[in-house]
């Protein structure tokens, strides 16, 4: 039995968020009390129906339809929204949010909570969030009763944390996080998702067919959903990619208060080897782990069959066999890049609300544009977008690979049609009919974008806040018309066309360019001249071109024969 006169018995093994509130609540007087904003600790451990609650907690928020970090927190989803006060704010970006959550969680059932409040850089590096080699934990706080207001906490940790906490090597001990085995046990609601590009998110869902659900969060305080994929990167294990669990924790040393809470104390940790979930097989494949400096060459073995990385965590997650329903693939692909449009164009809103488009283009890129601050941080794009065009470059090639494998006979294909490139293309077109958003042109105007059109003007989109909204959507002719942007913007709009054109992020180049630097031949830090082919259709088209010339010159009946059987 816990504080409170609840037993744990009748309660906690249930895993049921809402017995678990009601804990906090018996356990505290009511939160609307300011003495009562105190971080209190009842309990020297989190169990694992605090764990299951923790969960719960995550895919409710994930579930709704929720678009700040503050409307989240603020809604039905949250089953501690009462106890809160009803001014303020929540705020957390993407590298805060998964402390900020487990902080927020914890403070509210009276759970132990410890933090890496600093790292260091193994090595030299421009910015630690990007280091080369990796960090090395500086500092820790346990957060111990009475030694701090929740609020006040949450505030702290936005100032704490950033995507540098996670870049730890898998190997070290008494980290926040530790990787973890694929599988459907370890990979759940809860799980932190980090991207050595600086980017973090939250597992909020595991699909039956494998695909992982993440919510993440912005420098503008949204709160977006996504799939997981290969906008997510892997890289060298000092660097600290994928999936990670919170590593067990518990408070020893504290004596009991006479109000029931846990005064003093220190936090102690689990050991890798008492986990037993722990697994570094994300980076280092599944058979015989290799060197460090040769990771990459770990492969991942699936039924005999050596396979892509992305194609074996899927596999895992989804009960342990490779197969995929091109038909289903590519309406979830359209689906799920539809919502990172309409994400983005609430972003560029947010931007033009706050008028940054009416500001004087600064003489200078930042250091870096996609791992900066201030006011590049808070309403420029170049990362979102990144992201954007790596997922309709996903598509292409799965598309492209769905049909190769297909036509191959390849068992990892399960379509039962007799048109695969027919059947390919209606499904695009359909999902992508379905998705529009509309923007206001800089007179008032609404201009309806379709996903294709979107598609077709990706590498025009600007990244940069200080252009106009026209210019932001890739506007062209009588449509950008409207826009005010004096010629030295426009000019600056036509000198970032190689950093457009790029995908990958490089957060070590020197980016800090001034105008006439942008004119000249593309060089490190400038982008690429060509941006990558992303057009489903045209390869559609063209492979369908290809079959019908090849069945006439054959002298076959059908210009659509179907493909091989299995």
């Amino acid at each position: 039995m816990r504080h409170g006169g609840i037993g744990l018995a009748q309660l906690r093994p249930a895993g049921i968020l809402v017995a678990l509130w009601l804990i906090a609540m018996v356990s505290a007087p009511p939160l609307h009390a300011q003495p009562t904003m105190a971080y209190r600790v009842f309990h020297d451990s989190w169990t694992d129906a605090d764990e299951r609650g923790y969960g719960e907690f995550i895919q409710a928020i994930g579930n709704t339809g929720c678009h700040s970090v503050n409307q989240c927190l603020r809604s039905s989803a949250n089953p501690f929204a009462k106890s809160d006060p009803p001014t303020g704010e929540f705020f957390s970006d993407c590298a805060d949010l998964p402390y900020y959550l487990r902080a927020y969680y914890a403070w509210k059932l009276g759970l132990p909570f410890s933090y890496i409040s600093a790292v260091s850089p193994l090595g030299n590096t421009t910015d630690i969030r990007y280091t080369a080699r990796g960090n090395e934990i500086a500092t820790r706080r346990d957060v111990l009763s009475g030694s701090v207001n929740g609020l006040d906490l949450l505030v702290t940790l936005r100032d704490s944390v950033s995507s540098a906490t996670y870049r730890l090597h898998p190997d070290m001990e008494g980290t926040d996080l530790y990787p973890v085995r694929i599988d459907r046990k370890a990979i759940k609601p809860g799980t932190v998702l980090y991207d050595p590009n600086g980017h973090l998110a939250i597992v909020y869902r595991v699909e039956d067919d494998g695909r992982i659900e993440y919510i993440d969060a912005h420098p503008d305080n949204s709160l977006t959903r996504g799939t997981y994929g290969r906008k997510f990167v892997r890289s060298s294990p000092g660097m600290g990619a994928g999936f990670k669990n919170w590593r067990p924790i518990r408070l020893v040393g504290a004596t009991r208060g006479p109000d029931g809470s846990l005064v003093g104390g220190k936090v102690t940790f689990a050991k890798n080897a008492e986990l037993p979930d722990y697994s570094t097989e994300q980076f280092f494949g599944n058979g015989e782990r290799p060197a460090d400096r040769e990771w990459a060459s770990g492969g991942f073995m699936l039924e005999d069959q050596l396979v892509d990385y992305y194609d074996y965590m899927r596999a895992k997650l989804g009960g342990g066999t490779l197969a995929y329903d091109p038909i289903v693939e590519v309406r979830n692909m359209v689906h799920s890049n539809c919502e990172d449009i309409a994400y983005r164009a609430e972003a560029v809103d947010l931007a033009i609300k706050n008028g940054i488009q009416l500001k004087p283009q600064p003489s200078r890129l930042p250091p870096n544009i996609y791992g900066t601050e201030g006011e590049w941080e808070e309403f420029s794009s170049p990362s979102r977008d990144a992201r954007l065009k790596t997922s309709f470059k996903e598509i292409r090639d799965q598309v492209q690979r769905f049909v190769e494998w297909y036509t191959a006979g390849d068992k990892r294909i399960v379509y039962q049609g007799s048109d695969i490139l027919r059947d390919l293309l209606q499904t695009y077109d359909t999902e992508a009919a379905a998705c529009t958003i509309v923007y206001a042109r800089s007179d008032g105007s609404p201009v309806q974008l379709g996903y294709e059109e979107v598609r077709r003007r990706m590498f025009k989109l600007s990244f940069d806040p200080y252009h106009c909204i026209e210019r932001r959507w890739g506007a062209i002719g009588p449509e950008l018309a409207t826009c005010r942007d004096e010629l030295l913007k426009a000019a600056w709009y036509d000198a970032e066309q190689d950093l457009r054109n790029q995908i990958d992020r490089t957060y070590e180049a020197r980016m800090d360019f001034g105008l006439d630097d942008l004119k000249q031949a593309p060089g490190p830090g400038k982008g690429v001249a060509v941006p990558p082919d992303i057009d489903v259709r045209a390869y559609l088209l063209a492979m369908m071109t290809q079959r019908a010339t090849t069945v006439q010159q054959s002298g076959a009946r059908s210009p659509f024969p179907a493909m091989p059987q299995r």
